[in-house]
């Protein structure tokens, strides 16, 4: 809970004496109403089911396992949204109160130069560079996954830039603090700026623009023509997945000048061809060591390269629950929901979740915190040392024979983790006194990639490995221990990224989220596990089922999508007669039910296409992408395969015409909706030519059922007939008709068994 003013009406209240933030509860009465009729339509209709189960046949039964399904994840989802918030900070009060601020370290990540350009991690870099915050209490370490001297290259660049573009933002105290965002479109300095204004805008943009060229040009070279001269030279014969550590200060803050650029550090671990590297836990994991032995910051920020610090006082909201805390469990971490920039307003690929954000996220905000979303996020480092609330952490836990057995065999490290783990909960001083220079071969040694061997790291402390969503492991973890966390959502948002802009990426996004969600399930710490042994409340557990359970829940889309198309087939029916007053039932299930989905998005100021889009998308992805990850996971729990971490383009190029128009390539993942496509229109063709026959079972509910199928998988349809890279691939069409067809015999064949 917030730390509360006085309760006198009379007390003056001083600024020592406010909150630093509220945390109200919304009064949602009628959605909650409309929530349990939804619910209570929801259980009549399986009490229908199963009172005339014996008078109907398979798809009877198919049509009551799929409800109590769906009933299932209703109950799950109206838990979650019960208790929504709506939490506000006040960084002026704290300003007010104090001029002294705990340190930060903050941590960018980046895997893949050319799906993840460096001019976008560089503006990342540089908004997080000129944030409202002291110089001497921050340092940003850059994780470059790829190994890239393009990245490192870019890097310097940006570093020389930004001794230019730090002080001018705070100079003029500018708002938008990334450059490509800044300067973007056809930009002009705000009207009648003074002349030293206009002067140093002229000066930033051209700064800029130079700055812009020289990283593609770097970009466009061939790494023959790298010059890998001087400190770049540890990139020459370089590969990928095969090199030792690079450690390099970019910039360091030798002076500890408040008002100057922050330490700047780029990372890139040691890989081996036989050695597991965990994919961006592991990186997490070496960014904290080293940031460990050369600052040993309280807290650390971490965001991906594309997310870019749009609110110039992040750090002041985040440290408003540090601070404001009464005690320390209720703020293990503070998340702050991912938005995007330049999304279209329709969001035709439903990935921008601000609905999402606005209901269900507010809502689990309201239990035990927000999930941790693997970016945007501010985590004590005590808490992803190990330590839970509360604990007392005894002499001998803090020798450093001990701490090296957990943490690893560094004398270095071990000291800063028993500085952490002995501080107080809001710790404001915590730099290690020498240089980071001086830190450089210890660092090198805790990033290497075989630091870990026999540590805790990855198993009960640090960023957890075993799946592609460590996010949501660690966050589950971290919470299992008896944290809370905080949902910041501040005024502009804190941090906005880039959303997928075509078919394939967000299919991909999806496919990774799906599996590894899935896997976090499954796992030794699943949340159910959390509430069973641990402190994980029920709700909250209830709440990750809610986004654990969409892998699984494809089977059930698919049997639901393919049951209309089914009854078709084999002239039968798994929905009343339209004249039948039961048909009340299903007919009052579908149409509540949008009609409220369609009233959180007219609430959330979101039109009407926006939630069409949303409910077509959902509905793909989870026969599309969420399909492809249960048998990822699946696969995976067999022993037959490892998970792989793929990486989603990042794209930010909105200048086409068709953008927001669906795409398609190759890739497998589009077999399933295509599939179920043609085997929904192939079953209205057979009932055509059946319905000249008469006698029919099925009527006018398995139809729209069909209707709203094809409705769903429109931007299949379309593509059907499109070509290029909007049209579906001529294999894809092939291989799904052939699996339509056998479906259709295969129906056929078991009805007249």
């Amino acid at each position: 809970m917030a730390s509360k003013a006085p309760s006198s009406p009379m007390a003056s209240k001083t600024p020592s004496s406010l909150p630093l933030y509220e945390i109200k509860y919304r009064k949602n009465i009628i959605s909650r109403g409309i929530e349990l009729f939804i619910l209570f339509l929801l259980f009549s209709l399986l009490a229908y089911r199963f009172h005339s189960l014996k008078y109907h046949g398979l798809q009877w039964l198919l049509a009551l396992i799929c409800e109590s399904w769906f009933t299932f994840l209703w109950i799950l989802t109206v838990s979650t949204k019960w208790s929504q918030v709506e939490p506000k900070t006040y960084p002026l009060r704290l300003l007010e109160r104090t001029s002294e601020f705990p340190a930060v370290d903050m941590f960018v990540t980046t895997a893949d130069p050319i799906l993840e350009p460096p001019l976008i991690t560089v503006n990342t870099v540089l908004s997080l560079l000129a944030v409202d915050y002291p110089a001497n209490k921050l340092a940003c370490y850059v994780s470059d996954d790829g190994a890239s001297i393009v990245t490192y290259y870019s890097l310097v660049e940006a570093s020389k830039f930004a001794k230019l573009w730090v002080p001018f933002c705070k100079k003029y105290n500018i708002a938008l603090r990334a450059p490509f965002r800044y300067f973007s479109g056809n930009s002009s300095p705000p009207p009648q700026s003074s002349q030293e204004f206009l002067q140093d805008w002229k000066r930033m943009k051209d700064g800029y623009k130079q700055l812009c060229e020289k990283i593609e040009e770097a970009s466009n070279q061939e790494p023959d023509a790298c010059n890998f001269a001087g400190d770049f030279g540890v990139f020459s014969n370089i590969e990928r997945k095969n090199h030792p550590t690079i450690i390099k200060v970019i910039w360091e803050n030798k002076e500890s000048v408040a008002d100057g650029l922050p330490h700047l550090v780029y990372i890139s671990r040691e890989k081996r061809p036989k050695h597991p590297h965990h994919f961006k836990a592991g990186a997490m994991n070496v960014l904290t060591r080293v940031s460990g032995v050369m600052t040993n910051a309280p807290f650390m920020l971490n965001v991906d390269c594309d997310m870019y610090a749009n609110n110039p006082q992040v750090i002041l909201h985040a440290m408003c629950y540090f601070l404001g805390a009464k005690d320390e469990k209720d703020c293990g971490f503070v998340q702050f929901p991912q938005f995007f920039y330049d999304g279209l307003k329709e969001d035709p690929y439903g990935n921008q979740l601000k609905v999402l954000h606005e209901y269900l996220g507010r809502g689990i905000s309201g239990i035990q915190g927000p999930f941790y979303q693997g970016t945007g996020c501010f985590h004590r480092r005590k808490v992803i040392y190990g330590l839970s609330p509360n604990d007392k952490i005894t002499a001998g836990e803090l020798e450093d024979e001990y701490l090296q057995k957990i943490y690893g065999k560094s004398e270095k490290l071990s000291a800063s983790v028993a500085n952490t783990l002995s501080g107080g909960p809001n710790i404001i001083e915590q730099f290690n006194s020498d240089s980071l220079s001086t830190s450089i071969e210890i660092a090198h040694q805790v990033g290497s990639c075989g630091f870990e061997f026999g540590t805790a790291w990855g198993e009960k402390l640090g960023w957890l490995y075993g799946t592609a969503t460590e996010d949501v492991l660690t966050g589950s973890f971290i919470q299992s221990r008896g944290w809370k966390s905080a949902c910041c959502l501040p005024d502009p948002p804190a941090f906005l990224g880039c959303a997928p802009s075509g078919g394939p990426a967000s299919m991909i996004q999806q496919k990774r989220w799906s599996t590894g969600l899935f896997e976090v399930l499954i796992s030794s710490k699943s949340p159910i596990i959390g509430t069973l042994f641990g402190k994980l409340q029920l709700r909250q557990c209830m709440a990750y089922m809610v986004v654990q359970l969409w892998a699984l829940r494809s089977i059930f889309e698919v049997c639901y999508a393919i049951l209309p198309a089914y009854c078709l087939i084999t002239n039968s029916r798994f929905l009343p007669k339209a004249n039948e007053s039961s048909m009340m039932i299903p007919a009052s299930i579908f149409i509540i039910y949008n009609l409220y989905g369609l009233s959180e998005y007219v609430r959330a100021n979101e039109p009407i296409e926006a939630w069409l889009n949303n409910q077509r998308m959902w509905r793909v992805n989870a026969m599309t992408a969420w399909l492809f990850g249960f048998l990822s996971a699946t696969i995976k729990l067999l022993g037959f395969s490892e998970s792989a971490f793929e990486i989603t383009k990042k794209d930010q190029d909105d200048t086409n015409s068709n953008f927001g128009r669906f795409t398609f390539d190759d890739s497998p993942i589009f077999v399933s909706g295509t599939a179920i496509l043609l085997f929904n229109l192939t079953s209205l063709f057979i009932g055509v030519l059946d319905f000249k026959k008469g006698n029919l079972e099925w009527g006018l509910g398995e139809i729209i059922c069909i209707m709203w199928v094809v409705f769903i998988f429109w931007p299949f349809f379309k593509g059907l007939f499109a070509k290029g890279k909007y049209g579906i691939p001529a294999p894809t069409i092939l291989k799904s008709g052939a699996l339509a067809l056998l479906l259709v015999h295969l129906f056929k064949f078991i009805n007249k068994l």
